[in-house]
């Protein structure tokens, strides 16, 4: 199952790992990449040592391409130099415009890839000359910077970038979703929420049984509610006892809201965590993790056990096949 995204950056399957800072570890994008896709490594929060540190623990663990996403609202020319230093092939870039980070990617012989929200967004990003579109529909979880579908953003992108690679992220889950987003015309899925149930990810285990409970309506889009450590940045979430007790209150604004400054867990990274934090609950927070930002796109409910990362491309690519097949077979409208 070959596209024009897996000839670009040299993967077999045409599927990439979102790259989830606080759950993405590098046995995942290992074990993605292994398995045939392109895993992509969150190191933009990381110092440089760390950095670099992740990216030879990456490298020590596959010989196949993988990525680094620097979140443009973070990120520094030095996050990005560090990358190119260590050689690596793919950067994936996010929410601000990519600007002159593109340029300076490419000549350090990395291939770009730029996540949009819009059409416009989209083509003015290759008007930069990036390599490769992520179109991020609203459906996503985690930060989402528009507020346009899947299924409506990804044609518009394409007939926008022309000949410039496409990969649909959000809401897909499975096999079908991948069907469906290569049927809009992408040349791929980018796969978050469903690889948050990966043996290999550092979900916390009280995080994945909400990801396993939820259904399709259990997630809420929000502009400004987890804002602790990154404010004004959309986001979507499972809905939890914060989202509630917030909306029992009639919504209040930032400042007024229930059990605001609260220290609800420890991170052995961050230390306190207040409620309404940004914070993935990954394995090295502890405390009440069910109240704090669990990340979820509209696909959870394709969520229903933890599986090896492996046999999660195993399973999404062989319902892909079958439902191209089936639709291959299917009679014409007029028949």
């Amino acid at each position: 199952m070959k596209t024009s995204f897996c000839e670009l950056m040299g993967v077999q399957l045409p599927i990439a790992l979102a790259p989830m800072a606080g759950a993405v570890s590098p046995q995942l994008v290992a074990a993605v990449c292994n398995a045939g896709g392109l895993g992509l490594a969150p190191l933009w929060h990381l110092d440089d040592d760390a950095l670099r540190d992740g990216i030879r623990e990456i490298r020590a663990l596959t010989d196949r391409p993988f990525g680094v996403n620097l979140n443009m609202e973070f990120s520094s020319e030095a996050h990005l130099d560090a990358c190119l230093e260590e050689g690596v092939p793919i950067i994936s870039l996010f929410w601000q415009s990519p600007g002159a980070f593109v340029s300076r990617a490419q000549k350090g012989g990395a291939k770009v890839i730029f996540t949009a929200a819009t059409a416009a967004s989209a083509a003015a990003a290759v008007e930069l000359g990036v390599d490769a579109v992520c179109a991020q529909g609203w459906e996503a979880g985690g930060h989402v910077r528009g507020d346009v579908s899947t299924m409506a953003l990804v044609p518009a992108v394409v007939d926008a970038v022309g000949d410039v690679p496409v990969i649909a992220a959000g809401g897909i889950a499975d096999g079908r979703g991948l069907a469906a987003a290569l049927a809009l015309g992408a040349s791929g899925a980018w796969i978050g929420t469903r690889f948050l149930a990966a043996q290999e990810a550092l979900t916390h285990p009280d995080y994945m049984r909400g990801l396993v409970r939820a259904t399709e309506a259990d997630t809420a889009h929000f502009d400004n509610l987890f804002n602790v450590g990154w404010p004004d940045a959309p986001h979507r979430v499972l809905k939890n006892s914060t989202v509630r007790a917030w909306l029992d209150a009639g919504s209040p604004q930032t400042g007024a809201r229930p059990g605001e400054g609260e220290i609800i867990a420890q991170s052995d990274r961050s230390g306190a965590v207040q409620r309404y934090q940004s914070i993935t609950p990954n394995t090295g927070v502890q405390g009440d993790i069910e109240a704090l930002s669990m990340w979820a796109g509209q696909g959870v409910h394709l969520v229903k056990r933890r599986q090896p990362a492996a046999e999660i491309i195993a399973d999404i690519v062989a319902e892909a096949e079958a439902t191209l097949a089936g639709l291959a077979g299917a009679r014409r409208i007029d028949d």
